[in-house]
């Protein structure tokens, strides 16, 4: 599969003595600079990566702007200098080793997004989409005979879409006319049994990174200068204040009183939303590959041992393989989101229990979260994907002001996900759990606003709900009942009050620090797709204003509201909007209705490995990852993106979806609730799956 590049073309450029290595180099030189480690497996997917010839240019070659052109700006990720309190302390040693990934711009990229919107494409194998819509090998070695010139390895991936890099900072200071700096972060605290942000110690560069003009004028991004770690799992825990969601160190669950259960199994996801008919039909998802992108490292044997001694069902006759994405996150450990990783191949394994999984584990840095993607695509063996990491639109809109990030960091994901769509492999995404107001969790920022990556138009997004059930919350000021008489949206409004009289808090405040729920709004930032458009309830809504933002400020160079009002009573208002509406649909993710998670990293903080209490949209996107393998086995091929055949789908009169559409503080994420009669709604998007049924009209 390597690019066919001749040398006669190479000699065209006169680039003076170059000493050509062998296809791959020698087999040591090839192992010290593979950019993958694969541990843990028994059976190796595809290669990933297609290795160019290595290239060493002389010093005149390196700066000849006869055949590079002189430099100009490009694209970059993360500058740290304007992170919130972030303070410089020197340079960065010119030793310190870096990955970096400069991500090309698609070719064709109308026309790629319009028959991906309208499901009108052929399942293209990895070298027909490059050929389609990848940049082209000469363009894609020219950029890495530069990079060799200042001693830097490269390679791309099959796609040519993705070049990632291997040097040090030196190296790269020199080849992008930078000057890397050693930054102090400081930490965001976590939430709800969540990690947050660390304090870190980073470096970045203090410059836009320049390249020669005749290879810029490819690259859409250049990720990686800066190993910041901004991204945060989707992961929610009770409410620690009250008892009940606690854990037993054994095989079972202490359940919230009352409720129906907050220790539920993948079992119990099947039986909720009708997929149980497939699974006893003996659709399991075998012959069939799930791919997690996470950001964490996977405990090992943790799939295993929940699937045998909690979940019931078989762990053999498939394999778990580890692709550790430009190097890997590190050691497993419940602070850098290990029970993330756990969890979702958990959940998507135990759905689809005859499935095979790979778990694409990249560095928590901007651009080991888009290798994980490219990663997943470039290697077109997993036939569903899902990711359960993101950071809020407000976030990105902040650091883009700023020019701590690049304007084209969401472009950078949507290619990959576009990628994924044409070679038909499905991509399921969280959209968080901090219900309308995504930034209030990690910028601290009271707007209305969404996650990201799950903003994009080429990914089902999946939001939240709650279960019914009824019981009682226990906290240090007493006791208090709850009860929720049907399926809802996803929205801690309804505890508020309970918290209030358990903890002795204000109502006031019990709502300012439980701002929880399923994501939902509107994009700033991405477009309305076309599958979207015409579909009651994608541009207007109603929604309950508890909390009005107030107390504006600016962060990070935009002006944002910080603070809120609340009202105990809000009406129902109605509202209008515009670009990407998400969820796409929706499950139980909230964790008083929620999960059992078996984490050994929870071992090492002294807590037991098996917990209930656990949801947020983490839960629900690897289950439909798994509910896709299901459905692809039962149907016998891939079904490919989702998204523009559910929303012809509940548009039918036999629609697979039931609309969550009451009105009012029932049924809402503490702002977006439903409108009678509308299909779509932005707590819940389409509603709740019934998948046999789903599965019975992708077949049609």
């Amino acid at each position: 599969m390597k690019h066919s590049v001749h040398r006669r073309w190479i000699a065209g450029l006169g680039l003076g003595a170059l000493a050509i290595a062998g296809p791959l180099g020698s087999a040591a030189g090839a192992a010290a600079h593979a950019p993958h480690t694969r541990v843990a497996h028994v059976r190796a997917p595809r290669v990933a990566r297609v290795a160019h010839t290595h290239v060493r240019a002389t010093p005149a070659a390196r700066l000849d702007s006869r055949y590079f052109g002189g430099l100009v700006p490009v694209q970059h990720g993360v500058e740290a200098a304007a992170l919130p309190g972030a303070s410089v302390f020197g340079t960065t040693p010119a030793d310190t080793p870096e990955s970096v990934s400069f991500i090309l711009r698609e070719r064709n990229l109308p026309a790629l997004e319009s028959a991906v919107e309208s499901g009108d494409h052929a399942d293209l194998s990895v070298p027909q989409f490059a050929a389609a819509y990848g940049q082209s090998p000469s363009d894609i070695y020219l950029l890495e005979v530069y990079l060799a010139g200042f001693g830097i390895q490269s390679q791309s991936y099959a796609d040519d879409l993705d070049v990632s890099a291997v040097g040090t900072a030196g190296e790269f200071d020199q080849a992008l006319s930078v000057t890397q700096l050693e930054y102090r972060v400081p930490g965001r605290a976590g939430r709800h049994g969540a990690a947050g942000v660390p304090a870190q110690t980073v470096h970045s560069p203090s410059q836009s990174p320049e390249l020669p003009s005749r290879i810029a004028r490819e690259v859409l991004a250049v990720l990686g200068l800066s190993d910041y770690s901004p991204f945060t799992s989707q992961a929610v825990h009770a409410d620690n204040r009250v008892t009940g969601a606690d854990a037993s160190n054994a095989n079972s669950c202490v359940k919230l009183t009352g409720t129906a259960d907050d220790c539920n199994l993948p079992s119990n996801f099947d039986a909720d939303y009708g997929l149980t008919g497939l699974t006893q039909a003996g659709a399991t998802g075998a012959g069939q590959t799930l791919g997690i992108v996470t950001l964490a490292a996977l405990d090992p044997g943790a799939p295993q041992y929940f699937w045998t001694h909690v979940a019931k069902i078989p762990a053999t006759g498939r394999t778990v393989t580890v692709d550790n994405v430009d190097g890997g996150p590190g050691l497993p450990s419940d602070s850098s989101g290990s029970g993330e990783t756990d969890l979702d191949v958990e959940q998507s394994g135990g759905v689809a229990p005859g499935a095979d999984v790979i778990v694409y584990q990249a560095p928590n840095t901007d651009n080991g979260f888009a290798d994980g993607f490219f990663d997943a695509a470039s290697q077109n063996v997993a036939g569903s994907v899902s990711s359960s990491w993101g950071e809020s639109e407000t976030v990105v809109k902040s650091a883009v002001a700023s020019g701590t990030e690049t304007p084209a960091y969401e472009q950078a994901f949507d290619e990959a996900f576009l990628e994924l769509a044409a070679q038909g492999q499905a991509t399921f995404v969280s959209a968080g759990d901090s219900g309308a107001y995504d930034a209030s969790g990690d910028l601290g920022s009271t707007n209305l606003s969404v996650d990201t990556p799950g903003d994009s138009p080429y990914v089902t997004t999946a939001g939240g709900t709650t279960l019914a059930w009824s019981g009682t919350v226990t906290g240090p000021s007493g006791s208090a009942a709850v009860s929720v008489p049907i399926q809802r949206a996803w929205g801690w409004d309804y505890l508020w009050p309970a918290f209030a009289s358990t903890t002795g808090e204000t109502l006031a405040e019990a709502a300012e620090t439980d701002v929880v729920g399923g994501g939902g709004g509107f994009s700033t930032n991405e477009p309305e797709p076309s599958y979207q458009v015409g579909v009651s309830g994608t541009s207007s809504f109603q929604a309950v204003k508890y909390l009005k933002p107030t107390g504006f400020t600016s962060l990070g160079g935009i002006i944002v509201p910080t603070t809120w009002t609340f009202d105990t009573t809000p009406p129902v208002t109605a509202g209008t909007g515009s670009h990407r509406a998400l969820p796409d649909l929706s499950t139980d993710a909230d964790p008083f209705s929620g999960y059992l998670l078996y984490e050994p990293s929870f071992t090492a903080i002294g807590q037991p490995a098996l917990q209930g209490g656990w949801g947020g949209t983490s839960y629900v996107a690897p289950q439909l990852n798994g509910s896709a393998a299901v459905i692809d086995s039962a149907l016998g091929h891939r079904v490919g993106f989702w998204n523009p055949s559910i929303y012809r789908f509940a548009r039918s009169s036999g629609s697979p979806f039931t609309p969550l559409q009451q009105a009012g503080t029932g049924n809402d994420n503490d702002y977006f609730s439903g409108t009678p009669g509308d299909l779509y709604n932005e707590s819940t998007g389409l509603g709740i799956p019934n998948l046999s049924r789903l599965a019975a009209d992708f077949k049609a």
